[in-house]
């Protein structure tokens, strides 16, 4: 489901008139659309139906949401390992996206590309990436690229904490800044690179090493979806003006391992930890609260999105579950080396 575009900026207060309030909801919709799919994805993986491995997003989907809403169809994105919530928001199909998982024909990439290298162009998913900061040259390059053909469209990149410990960030984050490119750089902090709290890793303050370029850098709550909106819109519009790219630190958390092979995390985060984060700052029921609060939606509202998200998903999933495998003659196509 592709997002309409709202013209009006979120204000962090009382939302007013029907399309602000289809705005919230479809960000609520989005958002349980990514919790439902990863979920099923998960149990794809319990139940050996899933080839390799997948690395769940759940608990960071206001950060996916909330940017690509500030995003138009024909801007870009480039992703990550952990990359299933960025393509969803920004408009790919569950069912082609579970193809895509179970290596099937009608998946996005005909089943080669699997979880992590999943792209759209239609919806401008210039790829996930299973390489740490890998996606950093290529999010700058499209941007270089909206530069000289002079079109303003915008480029948001997408890289989790440990990206910052890669060279290649720093070298085209030298370069957006010099040339005043159109892009967005998107860090979801989710405290954890891989099994180490990146505190251990990453020395100073995450938002300053893109300061020390002279990008515009804030760091914002990413599990508020109303926060992530408004700062993403206002970076992209200053971008899409021609100022200059920008660095979001979204500080999120993974409710899962860092794959879904990792089931007992007590080795390396408290569970006391976890449960602080899935009772008291789950980006779902952050934007449910405000929702009822501002009087946009009651328990029933929930339980029609909730319903329609649930076959949506079941369907996508059971229509992957049918999909045929690719010919084994296509197994030298769409590959290059």
């Amino acid at each position: 489901m592709l997002q309409p575009e709202i013209s009006k900026t979120a204000d962090m207060g009382t939302s007013s008139g029907d399309s602000e309030q289809a705005h919230w909801l479809l960000m609520y919709e989005q958002m349980l659309k990514i919790r439902l799919f990863e979920e099923h994805v998960n149990q794809l993986y319990l139940t050996a139906r899933m080839p390799g491995l997948a690395h769940l997003y759940i608990g960071e989907e206001a950060v996916a949401v909330g940017v690509c809403q500030a995003l138009r169809r024909d801007d870009y994105i480039t992703s990550t390992h952990r990359g299933h919530g960025h393509c969803l928001a920004k408009g790919a199909a569950v069912d082609r996206m579970f193809a895509e998982l179970l290596g099937k024909d009608a998946g996005y990439c005909h089943g080669k590309g699997g979880s992590m290298h999943i792209a759209d162009q239609d919806t401008g998913n210039l790829g996930a990436n299973a390489i740490v900061g890998g996606s950093a040259g290529i999010a700058t390059g499209s941007a270089m690229s909206s530069k000289l053909l002079g079109s303003d469209q915008v480029t948001v990149c997408f890289f989790g904490d440990g990206a910052l410990g890669q060279g290649l960030l720093y070298e085209v984050m030298n370069m957006a800044s010099l040339w005043k490119l159109p892009v967005i750089y998107v860090c979801e902090n989710n405290l954890y690179n891989e099994y180490t709290h990146y505190t251990e890793t990453t020395a100073g303050e995450m938002s300053a090493r893109a300061k020390a370029f002279g990008i515009l850098a804030e760091q914002i709550d990413g599990q508020d979806v109303r926060l992530v909106y408004a700062t993403a819109k206002r970076m992209v519009e200053r971008a899409r003006r021609g100022e200059g790219p920008a660095f979001i630190q979204c500080d999120t958390y993974r409710y899962h391992g860092h794959h879904v092979g990792d089931i007992q995390r007590a080795y390396y985060r408290p569970k006391e930890e976890e449960e602080h984060w899935k009772t008291q700052r789950d980006p779902l029921k952050l934007l449910a609260d405000w929702l009822s609060e501002q009087g946009i939606a009651d328990s029933l509202a929930f339980q029609q999105i909730e319903q329609r998200v649930r076959t949506e998903v079941e369907a996508g999933e059971q229509f992957a579950l049918n999909a045929a495998y690719p010919d084994p003659s296509e197994v030298g196509k769409d590959v290059y080396a």
